[in-house]
């Protein structure tokens, strides 16, 4: 797995991985598993769930992400799951460990997106950007429903953005934000709203397959 450390805000990094092969896939396959059952599969248990449930977007969006030699019907496959659902999640987005789709229904979110780990994703959403510079949404956030997140905006870990809420500047670490435009509402409770998170490995800091992002 390779990793990539993206800074958030002032102190506030972030570990997004890649997939470098197939076994990789899985392993992201299994974190977003647990984020909706709150229980650990086993590869055996990944491979059940595809065949039972074919049109699982988060599969095939892990599967896409890796151009390995399944990668073409692996991309066909997530286009038709996003027609079907109507999310228009581009397999180049950036997405760490355990991501979480509420009710799987009507998203938008520009390629260019950076999504953490342990992030919360919820219908109606729509990340955009006029000028090629999207949000960077940090680690164990939860996003509810109907939000809009402008431009280049960074998403501090562990904070909550309100249903319904128009994000047009960053937001604190640790903060709860709602309303139009997104206005933070008090510091209580922390990444409260996000369940079933997903230990993540532990990555030296030296390690040689670590590249870091000033963005």
């Amino acid at each position: 797995m390779k990793f990539e450390k993206i800074k958030v805000g002032e102190g506030d990094y972030i570990m997004v991985p890649s997939a470098e092969c197939y076994k990789d896939c899985v392993e992201l396959i299994k974190s977003d598993m647990y984020r909706h059952r709150g229980r650990k599969a086993s590869a055996f248990r990944v491979l059940i769930h595809v065949l039972a449930h074919p049109f699982s977007l988060l599969v095939w969006q892990r599967f896409s992400g890796y151009r390995g030699v399944f990668y073409y019907p692996s991309k066909w496959m997530h286009e038709l799951c996003c027609n079907l659902r109507q999310i228009d999640l581009p397999t180049e987005t950036k997405i760490g460990f355990g991501l979480y789709l509420g009710h799987k229904r009507c998203m938008v979110i520009n390629g260019g997106t950076i999504i953490g780990n342990n992030v919360d994703l919820f219908q109606f959403l729509n990340i955009g950007t006029n000028h090629y510079t999207p949000a960077v949404i940090g680690d164990e956030v939860y996003v509810g429903p109907n939000v809009c997140i402008v431009e280049d905006v960074h998403i501090g870990s562990r904070s909550s953005i309100g249903a319904g809420a128009v994000v047009t500047k960053d937001v604190p670490p640790g903060s709860t934000c709602a309303g139009v435009p997104a206005k933070v509402l008090n510091y209580n409770n922390p990444g409260r709203f996000v369940k079933y998170r997903w230990k993540l490995p532990e990555v030296p800091v030296n390690h040689k397959k670590v590249s870091e992002s000033t963005l």
